[in-house]
């Protein structure tokens, strides 16, 4: 299994997401090709009402503890309730290009 596929297996059975994105960022960073070690997590769950954004981002880091120990570098977060994601009208920020390693 991909990093991407146990990234989007394991969060939907601890958040039970109404949307999930799980987006390999691994090509803008300064990594071998085919690398699986940079990630944008787009989630909106109802398990996310009335918790404030670092409770939201421990659900997630708990859920991942074993890959961010391991494989994970780096994993952009966005979690939203669903009231809150179509208020955005699904709309997240761009994951800004790499400065590090040799891109520099």
């Amino acid at each position: 299994m991909t990093m991407q596929a146990t990234i989007e297996s394991k969060l939907t059975s601890a958040l039970n997401p109404e949307i999930l994105e799980v987006i390999n960022e691994s090509h803008m960073h300064n990594v071998p090709d085919g690398s699986e070690s940079h990630f944008k997590v787009v989630a909106v769950s109802k398990d996310f009402e009335g918790k404030m954004l670092i409770a939201r981002h421990r659900m997630i880091n708990e859920a991942l503890s074993v890959e961010l120990d391991g494989s994970i570098h780096a994993l952009s977060l966005h979690t939203m309730t669903p009231d809150e994601y179509f208020k955005k009208a699904g709309k997240v920020a761009d994951s800004p290009e790499c400065l590090g390693g040799s891109k520099a």
